[in-house]
């Protein structure tokens, strides 16, 4: 993209702010840095009085509480990629209305990741619809409880669309690409991996089946005995493929089935 990004980074230690910064500078130098501030009260206090930028880098952690409160004070705009050090439990949660999150400490490849889906974000700004909230990122640090995913975002052409995690009744993977299927049939393209939809649905109504397959309990048709010990799984809508439950597993898919 030709024209400039203005961004602005939030985050209260100097180290991951010298380095994020550095590996801005690397991956978009014609990025420009508008300002770097280690507080609420800061980002705040700038922020009223300035122009926003085209998106933030924000810790959720700084020096004076979390970074939410400046939602609380400010209209906040902008498209934001959160930077933590929380677990993994807590970060389920941070996908569902940010754009990305970052794991500290930071790792090049999921940054470069992160502006890539900025920039597919950026292209269809006029077309979609902002619509944060960011209330159950709150609710699962203060209380440290497991979220799981409720919804993704999806596209559709050239519009982005809500798509609801109970309308789907399984994931597939093949040449790497993730897709979605749901009980009325429609494919959508999700930017995950098998291993990441792993961490962020609720293992109650999800189990991976194997290497391709995450499929919902709902989405079970017929469940039957096959060699070697292994389960051959019937789903609804059909999956084009055999879904095949190893030995190894199968114990575990037949306790999920009927817990």
């Amino acid at each position: 993209m030709n024209q400039t990004v203005k961004i602005i980074l939030i985050e209260d230690e100097p180290y991951n702010l010298r380095l994020m910064e550095e590996m801005i500078k690397k991956l978009r130098p014609g990025w420009e840095v508008v300002n770097t501030f280690e507080s609420v009260k800061s980002s705040v206090e700038w922020l009223q009085q300035n122009p926003h930028p085209d998106l933030f880098f924000m810790d959720i952690q700084l020096a004076d509480g979390l970074c939410f409160s400046i939602f609380d004070q400010v209209e906040v705009k902008s498209m934001v990629i959160f930077t933590t050090a929380y677990d993994n439990y807590a970060i389920r949660a941070f996908k569902v209305n940010s754009i990305d999150y970052l794991l500290k400490p930071f790792k090049e490849k999921d940054l470069v990741a992160a502006i890539e889906k900025f920039d597919n974000f950026r292209q269809l700004s006029g077309k979609v619809v902002a619509n944060q909230d960011y209330s159950e990122i709150l609710e699962a640090i203060r209380q440290g409880e497991k979220k799981y995913r409720k919804r993704f975002l999806v596209s559709k052409g050239d519009v982005f669309c809500k798509l609801q995690v109970d309308d789907i009744a399984y994931f597939f993977s093949e040449n790497r690409i993730t897709t979605a299927v749901t009980f009325n049939r429609q494919n959508h393209v999700i930017d995950f991996s098998l291993d990441a939809l792993e961490e962020q649905l609720d293992p109650e109504m999800f189990f991976r089946a194997n290497r391709q397959v995450i499929i919902n309990i709902q989405a079970i048709e017929k469940i039957e005995n096959y060699f070697g010990g292994k389960l051959k799984v019937r789903l609804n809508p059909p999956f084009e493929h055999e879904v095949i439950v190893s030995r190894m597993k199968a114990m575990d898919f037949k306790e999920w089935v009927g817990q």
